[in-house]
């Protein structure tokens, strides 16, 4: 605060006003100038030869003492001294409000005499803000408040404001305040957090012997452990010091930590952490390993439980992509694949969709038909019915016929009401090396010949992030097996993107999509401004790495020429799909059927040197008999992923 003679009369107002009321919060939003604020007065108030103290409750960007803390110091001879420390471990008031809140209410029982500034965290928006200020204000004894907005403006949170009841004085931020940036804070932070370290020596922890709170990692993921912030607390909960881990060796934890002054009891460990380049931040949330034997998140409140005629449900991912079997192995084949980071997903075959919601629909593009009995098309009817509306064309896939099928089942449906929300398709069949295509729209009579389009090597639909090829098979009646083909993945270096300063955004999509289309020398801002060659980006913020190749077959003949075929189509994929309707004891029946056995799943498997086998489409049959259909392809292909309750014993 500037000299008596320089003083504003909002300045005096603010000296009066702590004068009155010994207990003062600091609310404003970041950059508001709030840290400066309280030092101005404190420096005042001590060539007054009054003594003030300030809670700094920010434990993100604190005034002064550690980072990730709540401390309590008295202004002493130019600057705040630490006098206690509140380890709360974490940079994020927000998240961790409750603990904070406890934080100053210790700290400020703990100020016995003169001011005390409650310098709050720049939280001001939803429900965190309201929730901290009014609870921050109650266990900071707060008998006045301080508000720094902009001239003209109510200032954050002014309902939660007038609530309080306080004495209120509003101020204008400083012309020099302002809100630094992200990394600006980080360096700034981690240079506090250094400080502190600075006396520090490298001690061992016996976790078996100690209490822990907070939100620490798993045991069991020791490089979580490497850098994170730790809280050393008594036995009354009082913080003896603070200290981030150098390692996790089993139960014992080694750390950088200042010798505390008592036995050490409880350890607190939240998610602050030193990250790769060095600098203290949150660290992400640990998410466990994905169970691989669930659907998607977007799926599991809509397809419900499996029931044991159903059998398990395989969920396959790829990368770019996820692919949920719907209805299980023993179920109507019907394979769900959900694009990630796209609202849109493809199907291959439409056997019983009941469990899908039509949302799913609606995001559905592409379909792939192996072929038209019932148990592959008779999803097609939810399909129709789903689309009626304002949406785009869906392009289905299939043998030759096709069309002439899924005509008839729109054929099979008054449409006088749906004017022009009538459901649109348009149907690909592949004939030898070209697709034959047809539009097929509800309430039309027939099928709407299209141009033809080339389909060498069988790729029915080819894109800038994958491709779909088929192989014709022999069931009988011509079949199709699909191969879902990603081009290269693209995934961004987080911890090179972090040293960098910067932050993810659409920036960051426009790069990917200018290196998946070879164009490297296309120029991408950057969102601290200015520009860069996407090929120069690349090398350094991407990891470019080959897709996962599935391919999906059902109902085919074991014939030398389908083994051929399928192989081929399969040869080195990350996953296949196949179909393994009988036991090898019912080859026989198998072979008039027109189906695999157990033992033609397995060979073809193997012969294709697949990373994974998925067998599915068993008969109901064998229903109460999982175990033998994976013993009988187990030794032929032991990459088979078998479910818990089919293992071997």
């Amino acid at each position: 605060m500037p000299p008596d003679d320089s003083r504003s009369p909002a300045d005096d107002s603010l000296l009066a006003l702590i004068r009155q009321h010994r207990h003062v919060l600091l609310a404003g939003a970041p950059g508001s100038g709030k840290t400066t604020l309280a030092a101005q007065v404190a420096s005042t108030l001590e060539a007054e030869g009054r003594v003030c103290h300030c809670l700094g409750a920010d434990p993100g960007m604190p005034g002064f003492g550690p980072p990730g803390a709540a401390c309590l110091g008295v202004w002493r001879h130019g600057r705040w001294r630490v006098q206690r420390v509140e380890a709360l471990c974490s940079l994020d008031a927000a998240r961790f409000r409750l603990p904070l809140v406890d934080a100053v209410r210790r700290l400020a029982a703990a100020c016995a005499s003169g001011p005390l500034l409650v310098d709050t965290p720049g939280v001001v928006r939803g429900a965190a803000g309201a929730e901290m200020l009014l609870a921050l204000a109650e266990a900071g004894r707060a008998k006045a408040l301080v508000v720094l907005a902009p001239a003209g403006s109510s200032g954050p949170l002014a309902e939660e404001c007038r609530a309080l009841g306080l004495a209120t004085l509003r101020l204008q931020p400083s012309p020099q305040a302002a809100h630094q940036g992200r990394l600006i804070r980080a360096h700034r932070r981690t240079a506090a957090w250094d400080a502190y370290l600075a006396a520090a020596t490298e001690q061992i922890l016996d976790l078996d012997t100690l209490a822990m709170i907070g939100t620490p990692p798993p045991r069991s993921v020791l490089d979580a452990w490497r850098g994170r912030q730790i809280g050393l607390l008594d036995a009354h909960g009082h913080s003896l010091a603070m200290g981030e881990v150098l390692a996790r060796e089993g139960a014992r934890l080694r750390v950088q930590a200042p010798l505390p002054a008592k036995p050490v009891h409880t350890l607190v460990v939240r998610d602050a952490r030193r990250t790769g380049d060095g600098l203290l931040r949150t660290a992400p949330r640990h998410r466990p390993p994905t169970d691989a034997s669930g659907p998607p998140p977007d799926l599991v409140s809509h397809l419900g439980p499996l029931g044991d005629r159903e059998g398990p449900r395989p969920v396959i991912r790829l990368g770019v992509a996820a692919a949920t079997l719907v209805n299980g192995v023993y179920g109507d084949p019907l394979l769900h694949l959900r694009l990630r980071h796209q609202r849109r997903s493809l199907m291959f075959d439409l056997g019983d969709p009941g469990r899908l919601p039509a949302r799913i629909a609606h995001q559905v593009t592409d379909v792939f038909i192996s072929h038209a009995h019932f148990d592959h098309i008779g999803g097609f009817l939810w399909l129709l019915r789903s689309r009626i509306g304002e949406l785009p064309t869906c392009r289905v896939y299939g043998p030759p016929g096709l069309a002439h099928h899924l005509a008839g089942l729109v054929r099979g449906v008054l449409w006088d009401r749906v004017g022009d929300k009538a459901p649109r398709f348009e149907v690909a069949e592949l004939h030898g090396d070209r697709l034959q295509r047809y539009g097929v729209i509800a309430g039309q009579e027939a099928p709407t010949a299209l141009a033809p389009r080339p389909a060498g090597d069988g790729v029915l639909l080819q894109e800038l992030g994958f491709r779909v090829r088929a192989v014709v098979l022999d069931h009988g009646t011509p079949v199709l097996a699909f191969a879902f083909e990603p081009g290269t993945q693209v995934n961004v270096r987080k911890e090179r993107l972090a040293a960098r300063g910067w932050s993810p955004g659409p920036w960051l999509g426009e790069l990917k999509h200018r290196i998946l289309a070879g164009e490297r020398e296309a120029s991408i801002p950057l969102p601290a401004g200015g520009s860069e060659k996407a090929g120069t980006l690349a090398d350094d913020l991407l990891l470019l790495q080959t897709g996962r190749r599935l391919v999906y077959a059902t109902d085919l003949a074991d014939t030398p020429d389908n083994r051929r075929r399928l192989i081929a189509l399969a040869q080195g994929a990350h996953t296949l799909i196949c179909e393994a309707p009988f036991l090898q004891r019912e080859a026989d029946q198998a072979a008039s059927t027109g189906h695999l056995t157990t033992r033609a799943c397995g060979e073809i498997a193997a012969a294709a040197a697949v990373g994974q086998l998925v067998p599915f489409h068993f008969s109901r049959r064998h229903v109460s008999e999982p175990q033998t259909i994976y013993a009988e392809i187990r030794p032929l292909c032991p990459q088979v992923a078998t479910p818990p309750d089919a293992s071997p014993p």
